[in-house]
């Protein structure tokens, strides 16, 4: 890493770290105790230090075929569907136990594509895991493989891990693996392959140097992570590939040290906001809103509040994307609506406070909060 991105990982404040099955298991020879363990004693250094962290974990699998005595990956879903079920258990315990031996707490959440394609689910996802690390506890996320087909068949926990760090918008997504990190070619079989310390993010010549299949024991390769890391650079965070059992490589990481493979992110996390609130996601509907709201927003860089909208146009539901426009019909912003378009005709003019006698909950105080909010008119 070059002196000017060894911040990347420094400064960075929150972090996703994946792990895959290979070193979770040993190579399938069941959950590695010590080095589970001594991940979870690096997290805790991590998180004494004023980082949030969530690890995303792989290893249920290969944790329940060992457990129920298979040598051998099954290929019936529903043997795979068993084997999760069974090494889920194991897993989530061996977090548990290991994480509170280090004085933190953990959360167990399985999450699916499908929970992060939905808006309203992927707002709600992303509320559970920022309530968690607000209250000092540490999520450990894994696939549902045992009711999601699909995800067994085409998922792997490296896209996962790209993935919870745009939901929750992280700053650097560490992924720890049994390879030392990236070469311009598999370097088992070209004795002339370098070893690439540091890259752009996306770099069509990445895909390149990672073709090859993963382990007989994961579902992913080096070209999975490469893509993963191409998909966290959407959202502005940048990638590690590391070996997982360099000693102390997740604390040295974040003091600034070169190990692994740094992906840089080309985008810096507002701009990646802003392009994805702005050009990648279709409108369902509308809402207008008083000269007043359109200073808070222009000008204050306020959230936008029930009692500012006038009208709804449209059939949208919760955290489906909106126009936000001004009483002349020229749009302000777009942002992801905290209440469907039934709801917000209900709340037009009506403040925050009485949002819960008019539809029975509270979802949140505002209409579109600020941090889900780009502007689409200058101030």
């Amino acid at each position: 890493m070059t002196q000017n991105t060894t911040y990347l990982l420094r400064d960075a404040r929150r972090i996703v770290v994946k792990v895959g099955s290979s070193l979770v298991t040993n190579e399938g020879r069941g959950l590695d105790e010590q080095a589970i363990g001594e991940w979870c004693r690096q997290l805790s250094v991590l998180v004494r230090d004023g980082r949030e962290v969530i690890m995303v974990s792989s290893g249920a699998i290969a944790e329940g075929m060992k457990r129920l005595g298979w040598t051998t990956r099954p290929h019936e879903l529903h043997e795979l569907q068993a084997a999760a079920a069974v090494g889920q258990m194991g897993l989530a315990q061996m977090y548990e136990t290991k994480l509170r031996e280090n004085g933190l707490g953990s959360a167990q959440v399985l999450l699916t594509h499908a929970d992060l394609a939905d808006r309203e689910r992927y707002l709600n996802a992303r509320s559970t895991l920022l309530t968690l690390l607000t209250h000092g506890v540490l999520p450990v996320i894994n696939e549902n493989d045992t009711v999601v087909n699909d995800e067994i068949k085409f998922g792997d926990n490296d896209t996962l891990g790209a993935l919870v760090a745009n939901l929750v918008e992280a700053d650097a997504l560490i992924i720890l693996t049994d390879q030392q990190g990236l070469y311009t070619a598999d370097p088992r079989r070209d004795p002339a392959a370098t070893f690439v310390h540091e890259a752009r993010a996306g770099d069509v010549a990445l895909e390149e140097m990672a073709g090859g299949a993963g382990s007989s024991i994961g579902k992913g390769g080096m070209i999975t992570k490469i893509l993963a890391a191409k998909r966290a650079a959407g959202s502005g965070a940048s990638t590690v590939i590391a070996w997982g059992r360099e000693p102390d490589a997740l604390v040295r990481l974040t003091q600034g040290e070169a190990i692994g493979t740094l992906l840089v992110a080309p985008t810096q996390k507002q701009q990646a906001r802003k392009q994805w609130m702005a050009d990648h996601l279709q409108l369902r509907g509308a809402v207008t809103i008083d000269d007043g709201a359109v200073v808070k927003l222009l000008h204050e860089g306020k959230s936008l509040l029930p009692i500012g909208m006038t009208g709804v146009d449209g059939d949208f539901s919760r955290g489906e994307v909106i126009a936000i426009l001004d009483v002349q019909g020229l749009e302000v912003a777009r942002g992801l609506a905290n209440y469907a378009a039934a709801e917000a005709r209900l709340l037009c003019r009506k403040p925050s406070a009485d949002v819960e006698q008019l539809l029975g909950y509270v979802a949140e105080a505002e209409m579109v909060h600020r941090d889900n909010l780009v502007l689409t008119k200058s101030a």
